[in-house]
């Protein structure tokens, strides 16, 4: 018989246990233990969930459906987005929502090189949302790209580009 084997069941008869119930109860306290360090380290050394930003937009009626596609100069050359953040980042966060019209999409690490006509900054805690109604307008006929970006205030109290934005393709034209 294994030494350890026979040591556990001399601790068994100690306490006053048959063979089979000094073996039982000693598996018993090693599966206690075994659990109890697994769940100790799990609770000491758990991982943070991975922190991002969730960022998109919804149409006038707040689905993600019926996306304005194509404008008339002088008549009907608005219409009213709503965008949307939602902070996974562990911790409060500034943000800022920049909006942008241009002809050609050309992104870069600062965003799309382009005057924002619309800006917005919202705090938000950690699993805090934010929704907020953006208006854009267009009268100059042709086709553009309505460019919405992310950005998160930084430590230094600069804003980064998070690289997270949507596009939505527009055409403004002449109704005779």
């Amino acid at each position: 018989m294994p030494k350890r084997l026979e040591s556990v069941m001399r601790i068994g008869k100690r306490i006053g246990l048959s063979d089979e119930k000094g073996i039982v109860t000693g598996v018993f306290i090693a599966l206690i233990i075994v659990a109890s360090t697994v769940a100790g380290y799990l609770l000491w050394f758990r991982p943070l969930p991975e922190e991002y930003n969730t960022f998109f937009l919804l149409d006038s009626q707040q689905q993600a459906v019926n996306y304005p596609e194509i404008l008339v100069a002088g008549q009907n050359s608005t219409f009213d987005i709503y965008v949307n953040v939602i902070n996974h980042m562990n911790t409060e966060q500034n943000y800022e929502v920049k909006t942008k019209i241009v002809k050609h999409l050309m992104l870069t690490d600062q965003g799309v090189i382009a005057e924002p006509i619309n800006t917005y900054r919202v705090t938000l805690p950690s699993g805090g949302s934010n929704q907020t109604i953006v208006t854009v307008g267009e009268n100059t006929v042709g086709s553009y790209q309505v460019v919405y970006e992310l950005w998160r205030q930084e430590e230094n109290g600069d804003y980064k580009f998070t690289h997270n934005y949507c596009v939505l393709n527009i055409q403004v034209k002449v109704i005779s």
